[in-house]
């Protein structure tokens, strides 16, 4: 296993792979541990459960969209990962577990560790998420 002392570091064998990869296949692996580890995790989830996705890399960030539609989108940031969807009005399920503190569109499962990632609520996320998805990045109906 590859150690480096800060997050955007890549141990030196990688950085030419890096560099001709997708963006946000990259973003996943420059991650520090666990956080990279719960990034392929999650991407693995999200690609066998709606295989059609497209994973591009947006703001900075990876995003999987279908049909032009962003379903979620991917943030290591203050300790945790956020996988985040797009609050649509009729995306109701898990409102007690999703977070959306201080963000009007955007509502998210955040795992600070391995262990708490649910997949069962994660793949009920995506699929919801699939079935209410729009055009664009508000809560749109």
């Amino acid at each position: 296993m590859f150690t480096t002392s800060l997050a955007h570091e890549v141990p030196s064998q990688l950085n030419p792979y890096l560099s001709c990869m997708n963006p946000a296949e990259a973003y996943i692996l420059r991650q520090e541990e666990p956080f990279k580890a719960m990034l392929l995790e999650i991407q693995v989830l999200i690609e066998h459960t709606l295989p059609a996705m497209e994973l591009l890399y947006k703001w900075g960030l990876p995003i999987f969209y279908s049909d032009g539609c962003p379903i979620c989108y991917l943030n290591v940031t203050k300790g945790y990962v956020d996988v985040c969807f797009w609050a649509r009005k009729n995306f109701n399920i898990h409102m007690d577990i999703l977070v959306s503190e201080k963000r009007k569109f955007v509502k998210s499962l955040r795992y600070r560790n391995p262990e708490e990632i649910d997949g069962k609520i994660l793949i009920e996320c995506l699929e919801e998420a699939f079935k209410t998805r729009a055009k664009g990045f508000t809560a749109g109906d």
